[in-house]
């Protein structure tokens, strides 16, 4: 039976890992706290994993306090960068037996779309991403359109630069740039999670769109990573590296 923490229980995603957890089997939830609750009742109550779904301000120090107890982390807080992943490694230097996983998303179909996203991002001389939220989502662009950007950036490597002839524009009217791919951040009531990537070529364009219609849908992803994430030391990002794919 693995003993998890749930940080953030009390918002949208927390209830729902803490509804997954609960209804798993060979785990249960031995910690649900919040924002006013003392990190040490995770230790106090025998955690073995926590799942963070708090806000990118509260994340880095949730990590470090879990990291140096001894505790895995499961993490689908957003905002994370070379820099945050860098300190992670180094908590996890003098931790070597723990495991964390950064997962910009846990819908399977998110993660498919991303690893489709790098494959075809070869073959195509144009490449943007639109992603769509709900209004009271905190960060733009969203962990997963940005880690898409850095996939497609890397498989991009060697190639000629985007063509795009733009000289005059109001501020972000091209969106946000992340390793030279523009990421399109629209925030729009009756949302949940939703991305494009369109590439375009010689007389072609290819659209892959992925959608989340309701938070249970990441559910399936956070358990599997829970069950994984006990044999798996070190440091991951993104669900794909827990899947064979």
């Amino acid at each position: 039976m693995i003993r998890v923490g749930v940080l953030g229980a009390r918002g949208r995603m927390g209830s729902e890992v803490v509804s997954a957890i609960e209804a798993a089997k060979g785990m249960e939830v031995a910690a649900a706290i919040d924002a006013d609750d003392p990190l040490s009742t995770l230790v106090d109550a025998g955690v073995q994993v926590i799942v963070d779904f708090t806000r990118p301000e509260a994340v880095m120090g949730n990590l470090e306090f879990c990291i140096a107890a001894g505790i895995h982390c499961v993490v689908g807080t957003s905002g994370f960068d070379e820099d945050k992943l860098a300190a992670v490694e180094t908590w996890l230097a003098a931790q070597p037996s723990v495991g964390v996983l950064v997962a910009p998303n846990f819908g399977i179909g998110a993660v498919l779309l991303m690893r489709f996203s790098e494959i075809a991002a070869r073959y195509y001389e144009s490449a943007e991403i639109i992603e769509l939220h709900h209004p009271r989502k905190a960060d733009a662009p969203s962990g997963t359109a940005a880690h898409t950007a850095r996939l497609i950036g890397a498989a991009r490597a060697g190639m000629d630069p985007m063509p795009d002839a733009t000289t005059v524009e109001e501020p972000g009217a091209r969106g946000a740039v992340v390793d030279g791919v523009r990421i399109h951040s629209m925030r729009i009531s009756g949302m949940i999670a939703h991305q494009e990537v369109v590439f375009g070529g010689e007389s072609e364009t290819l659209t892959l769109r992925q959608d989340s219609l309701h938070r249970s849908s990441f559910m399936p992803g956070v358990v599997l990573s829970v069950r994984e994430i006990v044999s798996r030391p070190g440091l991951a990002v993104g669900l794909d590296k827990y899947l064979d794919l």
